[in-house]
């Protein structure tokens, strides 16, 4: 998950990648700039007083608008879904989702609503997290075996 470009031109609509550690991300959408300076939407529960995550859960996250240094120094621009599915118009389409969604209680969840999951429905319209399939891709064999040997 090496950054190639530390600092990659942005357009509005873009998913940007902040890597955690070696095997997660954080993900937000590149929003634009206000007062010349650029930000980004991203799903959190930073300020949430459920402070982490029960069972990979946070009943109160929230989208938020924050400046892009704020989530990182080092990011990439991921727009991962590009070649199978087409990115809907910023203006029209994400825009106003991320105006409406700014503020509202969602819950996070790491398997089903993570921040991938939020980039990748405001740009594309679907839910989707590459980086939780990579891990059901090493899960799965473990558990197929322990059902096969009725202890799961």
């Amino acid at each position: 998950m090496g950054l190639t470009h530390s600092h990659p031109q942005l357009f509005p609509g873009d998913i940007v990648e902040y890597p955690r550690n070696k095997y997660f991300s954080h993900f937000a959408v590149y929003y634009g700039e206000r007062d010349g300076v650029p930000y980004v939407a991203h799903l959190t529960c930073r300020d949430s007083d459920s402070k982490l995550l029960l069972f990979g859960r946070a009943l109160r996250s929230e989208v938020k608008l924050d400046p892009l240094a704020l989530l990182g120094t080092k990011y990439k621009v991921s727009n991962m879904l590009d070649d199978s599915l087409s990115a809907r118009d910023f203006y029209s389409a994400v825009k106003p989702d991320i105006d409406e969604l700014i503020g509202r209680q969602l819950t996070f969840d790491i398997l089903f609503h993570n921040s991938e999951h939020q980039a990748t429905l405001l740009r594309y319209g679907v839910k989707k997290s590459q980086q939780i399939e990579k891990i059901y891709e090493h899960i799965q064999p473990a558990w197929k075996k322990l059902f096969k040997e009725k202890k799961l």
